[in-house]
């Protein structure tokens, strides 16, 4: 192929995205361009290509691992000389719709179905997402049921092929001249029936148990984002494979900071004195302690940046920055002679004209002239 479009890009699907939302999304853009549906469009043929090359690096595995680290460059020479293995996963992902359509599907047994991905939700605090961490998480899973090892049939009998599909799990109906394929009504696509169902589980076969995971949180991660456990999902039916599960990340609320990306936010409190004075002032950081330097005359609103005390994010090579927003505190509650000692002071800043205030002057002349 001679395209270097991001194949995420082509199917419409982000890189986080399960096996069953990528071959979704490959039937339902092959379905639109495919060339028996737009028999006089070069476009849609390019297209149609164009999307099943991506489907065929996508839906593998080592393609997509290699695809995902290295771009095209990894997959190119692998995807020329493979080019024809990529066919069964393209008859896999499309074959059963066409089959359906145009009845051109070939009779097989019972259909393999991937199971369901699960999702976990997870809550952290910032502290342990800058950091990350290693933990155990419990979750529901289906085991073989120990009583009839998975048959579903009660000890000392056996399933029997169902007589409606042959086994196969499937059944045709004729539709004027198209032949549709249906799952089998009766034994809903496994090609088996239990006469005799074990009672431990139903006829099930598969019981459901919890099941302890260990998870390892990435330093960095920010609220949002999944973590893969690959196969940790509800089970395969006739011999699928399983789905997985997908950890999904929330932070709690922090009581200093808020995250914005890789930067950190927070507000610095101080007296009006020391705005006026300047000074230095201890401020928290994720990491310890930090320092800043006040100047004389600093203005609520002023904010001051700390390098590299951020969080590193899982895909960034540097830390963010710390951005400290002032606050200036109003005294309270003062008493008489603290009162009369800031109308001294205030009287003495009048003396002084609007060097003082300048931004009050500034202030007051917008008003003034605002009402002319």
């Amino acid at each position: 192929m001679s395209t270097k479009r991001d194949l995420y890009e082509i199917l419409g699907v982000s890189r986080t995205a399960s096996e069953e939302e990528i071959k979704k999304a490959y039937r339902k853009l092959a379905m639109k361009y495919h060339p028996d549906r737009n028999p006089d469009s070069k476009e849609a043929e390019e297209k149609f290509k164009e999307v099943k090359y991506a489907y065929e690096i996508l839906c593998e595995s080592d393609k997509r691992d290699a695809y995902d680290r290295y771009g095209h460059a990894g997959v190119d020479a692998a995807a020329a000389g493979g080019m024809g293995a990529g066919a069964g996963g393209f008859a896999d992902a499309f074959g059963d719709i066409f089959g359906e359509i145009f009845g051109g599907g070939r009779q097989r047994g019972a259909q393999m179905y991937r199971g369901a991905d699960l999702k976990y939700s997870m809550e952290i605090t910032l502290e342990q997402a800058a950091t990350g961490f290693d933990t155990e998480i419990r979750v529901p899973s289906w085991d073989n049921c120990d009583t009839c090892h998975g048959t579903g049939a009660k000890p000392g009998t056996h399933p029997k092929t169902c007589h409606t599909c042959g086994g196969t799990g499937a059944v045709r109906m004729q539709q004027g001249f198209f032949s549709v394929q249906q799952t089998c009504p009766t034994c809903h696509g496994t090609g088996k029936v239990i006469p005799d169902p074990c009672t431990a589980c139903d006829g099930v076969g598969k019981v459901r148990r919890n099941k302890t995971l260990q998870v390892k949180i990435p330093a960095g991660i920010d609220d949002g984002m999944r973590i893969r456990s690959s196969g940790n999902g509800e089970p395969g039916v006739n011999g699928g494979p399983s789905g997985d599960l997908y950890v999904e990340i929330h932070i709690k609320p922090h009581p200093i900071f808020q995250r914005d990306g890789d930067d950190l936010h927070c507000e610095l409190t101080i007296p009006f004195t020391t705005a006026a004075l300047g000074g230095e002032l201890e401020v928290p950081t994720l990491g310890g302690r930090g320092e800043i330097s006040i100047p004389e005359g600093t203005q609520s609103g002023k904010v001051f940046r700390l390098r590299g005390k951020g969080i590193r994010g899982v895909r960034s090579s540097y830390p963010g920055d710390l951005y400290c927003h002032v606050v200036l505190e109003t005294p309270v509650r003062l008493n008489d002679r603290q009162k009369q000692m800031l109308r001294d002071f205030e009287a003495s800043l009048s003396e002084g004209g609007d060097k003082h205030s300048p931004q009050s002057k500034s202030w007051t002349d917008r008003v003034k002239e605002f009402f002319s």
